[in-house]
């Protein structure tokens, strides 16, 4: 990523950030605070709003509904830190001739980035676009991606034909990611996504959970799954309280 599309993503961080904390900001006062100019700051606001990031108003914007998330690509410049060791832990979980299947989202982007400069003689089933073509960049890696109906925002397919065509595979493991983990189970913004989650989990002898601190006790709009269904959740730090309690009762590995 070159310097000025890090800039863009750390300044769309920041007035995601603004817009929770006030609800409502206007145009005018994202610049000043930014340091950029009224017109950067309007772009910034109509590529957010067309991800789904933010509500554009006369002047500024409103923050985002609740149970949905930014764009991936949004997502993938934020704990770049955290998110980066999560996927070298879980890079240690894979060996050459293992059968993955992988989600979409920021982390397992990470991890993906990591295989595909260094992974060695891999199948991997994804429903992801992005990671498809990450891992195709490596001739040691097999890449099957599944078809489906095309989430832009997500840059993966879902629906009747992606569960359908995951059910056929058997694979070594599986490496999910969620908008949020509580004491009920992983958390999706998605009906779909989770959906699809479920038969991947299903299909695998090991599977993992790749969340960042960030996603601890966060609810969206359904439980995709117990938390009976991972073996292990992959993290930065170690979860606590209630949550901590359940993972332990549910049997889940924790590796921070």
């Amino acid at each position: 990523m070159g310097r000025s599309a890090r800039n863009k993503v750390a300044r769309q961080k920041r007035i995601l950030e603004a817009l929770q904390a006030n609800a409502a900001v206007r145009v005018g006062a994202l610049a000043e605070a930014l340091g950029v100019s009224g017109e950067t700051i309007r772009r910034d606001l109509a590529e957010l709003g067309s991800e789904g990031a933010v509500s554009r108003t006369y002047g500024g914007a409103v923050a985002k509904p609740i149970l949905q998330e930014p764009n991936w690509r949004i997502r993938h410049g934020e704990f770049r830190e955290e998110r980066r060791k999560i996927a070298q832990l879980a890079s240690d979980l894979i060996a050459p001739g293992d059968i993955l299947i992988l989600e979409m989202g920021s982390t397992v982007m990470h991890l993906a980035e990591l295989l595909s400069a260094g992974g060695r003689d891999l199948t991997v089933i994804t429903s992801s676009l992005e990671v498809a073509l990450t891992l195709g960049r490596n001739d040691s890696i097999a890449v099957h991606l599944c078809p489906g109906v095309l989430d832009t925002r997500e840059g993966s397919v879902i629906g009747a034909e992606t569960e359908a065509f995951l059910q056929q595979y058997n694979a070594t493991i599986a490496l999910v990611g969620s908008t949020g983990v509580t004491r009920e189970g992983l958390q999706e913004s998605h009906t779909g996504i989770a959906a699809v989650k479920r038969v991947m989990l299903s299909r695998a002898k090991k599977r993992v959970a790749l969340l960042d601190h960030s996603k601890f006790d966060q609810t969206s709009l359904v439980t995709a799954c117990p938390l009976g269904a991972i073996d292990l959740l992959v993290s930065d730090r170690r979860p606590e309280g209630e949550l901590a309690a359940a993972l332990e009762q549910a049997g889940v590995e924790v590796r921070v």
